[in-house]
């Protein structure tokens, strides 16, 4: 599988800044609705009438609310990423950063209520295919990975297959998580998971 870098981010200053704010701005309200009153709730006419735009400035960017979804899920993954802090360097940081991001999920408005009541959504937009919020995250990953290589405390490899292989460890335990945590405290479950990233990535 090959991981095409993000695109650039449009500077503030510069002249796609409105649009960008535009964005942002539907973006907030998509996941205004989402967190309230979940997918059902979501629509293209909704959406411009909570952000306070016309439907047209809607299509401009999404077809359908369907696209939305897609694009907002992969949104919060980025500010996520973000959250979890600056690129990890050695092992360590990469085990320490992917367990802050299963912190950091659950405690995400957005992503704790589809967990909560619709986890039917991660199985259409993470499971089915890769899609763009996990390539977010895969990037993410094989950047690291290949910087703790060079440092040698990540064993040789291909950094895009064990970022994959990373992101379904993460990924099980975090949508498993509600689950699994009737049998395994929530602390044992994140301990776990960090030994088995750990032993995985270890040279």
């Amino acid at each position: 599988m090959t991981i095409r870098n993000a695109a650039p981010q449009a500077s503030a200053a510069g002249p796609d800044a409105g649009h960008d704010r535009t964005e942002e701005r539907l973006l907030e309200a998509a996941t205004e609705i989402v967190a309230t009153r979940g997918t059902r709730g979501l629509s293209i006419s909704e959406l411009a009438r909570a952000a306070g735009v016309s439907r047209p400035t809607v299509y401009r960017r999404w077809e359908s609310a369907d696209d939305v979804l897609r694009a907002l899920i992969a949104h919060r993954m980025q500010l996520v990423i973000t959250a979890v802090g600056p690129g990890a360097d050695d092992r360590a940081a990469i085990v320490d950063r992917v367990v802050r991001f299963g912190e950091l999920f659950h405690a995400d408005a957005l992503f704790s209520r589809l967990l909560g009541t619709e986890p039917e959504v991660f199985t259409r937009y993470a499971f089915q295919r890769i899609g763009r919020s996990q390539r977010v995250i895969l990037e993410w990953l094989a950047a690291n990975i290949t910087t703790a290589q060079e440092g040698g405390t990540v064993r040789p490899g291909s950094a895009t297959d064990m970022a994959v292989m990373v992101l379904l460890l993460s990924q099980s335990a975090v949508f498993s998580h509600k689950t699994v945590t009737t049998v395994i405290s929530a602390d044992a479950l994140r301990a776990e998971l960090a030994h088995a990233i750990d032993g995985y990535l270890r040279p």
